[in-house]
């Protein structure tokens, strides 16, 4: 009996710390954070490469750069789920944040949120001003314009909240050097115009769900058609910036072409392709890894 009543309660701390990381997860909503490190180590790098500055010697700024900007950007996304609880309630995909659910207190994560953004933005002074800008930029666009001013009033919120996104690889970048150099700011380009088709690929394979929860989001006020349009003139807009970093090499110039050339064409498919949510679900799968290979690619090629 004792040994039986030992079991059942190993298998319930077993699922108790399951359930809480899958909440911890939810919170930070973890693919997204940790798509958003990724850049700011390419800004990192990429500074310490065109400048012929050693990576071991400033492992320090480097590491502070990193743990500091993941924790405002986790602040931010916490933050997030703090103020969209009532909408995230109604949507499928987020129905089981902790925020939702009420395993976690609105005003825990409140606090929460707060304080990583704040911890986050004192360990970030110790590297350099510029990154802090930056990084508070990148904070305040997401958690003021976007969530609580643009996301549910305005069809062009994307483009807001693109910008906080986009300010990741100049918070690498300037945390070692200048951010007024070619590099960083085409860094900035990229990130910020592909956003637009990776979010509307989300927003048209959750279409209901989000006109269910009053986001106004493009395909929501404008409706699919035009949402496609614009998702090709975004794809357009990404041709030319790969030859602006000529400086990374031919193999870099060449893939990345390859890359946006794919994507051009499956865009202009998109238009024949009877089966939009598909065809959205595929755009997004694509956006995502197009993003993961492009900045993985910039690191890779400098060590030819």
């Amino acid at each position: 009996m004792m040994a039986s009543q030992e079991k059942t309660g190993k298998v319930l701390d077993v699922q108790h710390v399951t359930n809480l990381v899958t909440d911890v997860k939810s919170l930070f909503k973890g693919l997204v954070l940790l798509s958003n490190v990724l850049p700011v180590f390419t800004g990192l790098w990429l500074a310490l490469y065109f400048t012929n500055a050693s990576f071991l010697d400033h492992l320090g700024v480097v590491l502070l750069t990193l743990i500091g900007s993941t924790l405002v950007m986790g602040g931010a996304l916490v933050l997030n789920n703090w103020y969209d609880a009532d909408i995230d309630s109604v949507m499928e995909r987020t129905k089981n944040r902790p925020t939702v659910t009420g395993t976690m207190s609105l005003k825990f994560v409140l606090l929460l949120g707060i304080a990583l953004s704040v911890v986050g933005i004192v360990l970030l002074l110790f590297t350099t001003m510029e990154a802090v800008i930056y990084t508070f930029i990148g904070w305040f666009t997401y958690v003021f314009l976007y969530t609580m001013w643009a996301k549910r009033r305005y069809a062009f919120n994307t483009v807001v909240g693109s910008v906080s996104g986009a300010v990741t690889p100049l918070i690498g970048w300037s945390a070692l050097d200048s951010s007024f150099h070619l590099v960083p700011i085409i860094l900035f380009l990229i990130l910020f115009i592909w956003q637009m088709p990776h979010t509307f690929a989300i927003a048209i394979k959750k279409l209901d769900e989000y006109k269910a929860a009053g986001v106004a989001i493009l395909p929501v006020v404008r409706g699919i058609n035009h949402t496609k349009w614009q998702n090709l003139f975004y794809i357009v807009c990404l041709l030319p910036l790969p030859f602006y970093l000529n400086s990374l090499g031919p193999t870099f110039i060449t893939i990345a072409t390859l890359l946006n050339i794919f994507w051009l064409f499956f865009s202009v498919y998109g238009f024949f392709m009877k089966d939009t949510v598909k065809w959205a679900r595929i755009n997004f799968i694509y956006s995502v890894n197009y993003i993961a290979i492009l900045y993985t690619l910039m690191i890779v090629v400098t060590f030819f």
